[in-house]
């Protein structure tokens, strides 16, 4: 029986790994950078709405919002209190249900 040296079987593997990657490296490549770049535009987006509910309509408009009487209470109390809350949490569920449309459309997901 031939005894096959381990350097020769580590180089055979590292050719057949490396032949096989190359060729779909640049397709993967720009799959990948258009995915993040997605995913970036969704995480701004998302960012985006948080500021502007915690920030704006919690401490910067709230003198504009307390006009405004939701039951009893003033807009913009109810926005800095209980609002910017809800809006986070609603907030994380978009962000899941996107994530998971875009994994599926780059094939990417977990299934």
């Amino acid at each position: 029986m031939a005894c096959i040296p381990i350097d020769a079987l580590t180089s055979f593997r590292g050719k057949l790994l490396f032949s096989v990657k190359s060729q779909n490296m640049p397709n993967d490549k720009v799959k990948m950078k258009a995915y993040w770049r997605k995913n970036l535009q969704t995480l701004f987006l998302l960012l985006l709405v948080w500021f502007v509910v915690s920030f704006g309509f919690g401490i910067l408009f709230v003198d504009q919002l307390n006009s405004v009487q939701i039951g009893g209470y003033k807009l913009g109390f109810w926005f800095a209190q209980q609002g910017s809350i809800f809006s986070f949490v609603i907030l994380i569920f978009v962000y899941v249900v996107r994530m998971n449309r875009l994994d599926r459309e780059f094939d990417v997901d977990e299934e």
